[in-house]
């Protein structure tokens, strides 16, 4: 299963919410805690992101950046 994770920029997201909506996985959800606009910002909920940056691209702000973990490489068999 590919992972991935998100780092929301906190300073700019206006909670609009659209990446909750965009998000297939449901691992995003409005913080309890407000940024220094006073808006509630974006926060990562479940370990369960795959990377697939829906949330990324509904964001006006261009407060998140996704990141992917690498896929593991598979290990060539000798033929015989």
């Amino acid at each position: 299963m590919i992972r991935g994770t998100i780092k929301v920029d906190t300073k700019i997201c206006k909670g609009c919410e659209l990446c909750i909506i965009a998000c297939p996985q449901d691992v995003l959800a409005l913080s309890v805690n407000f940024n220094e606009k006073g808006y509630r910002y974006v926060e990562l909920i479940s370990s369960a992101c795959t990377g697939c940056i829906n949330c990324a691209l509904v964001c006006p702000e261009a407060a998140i950046t996704v990141y992917r973990e690498p896929k593991p490489v598979k290990k060539a068999q000798a033929k015989v």
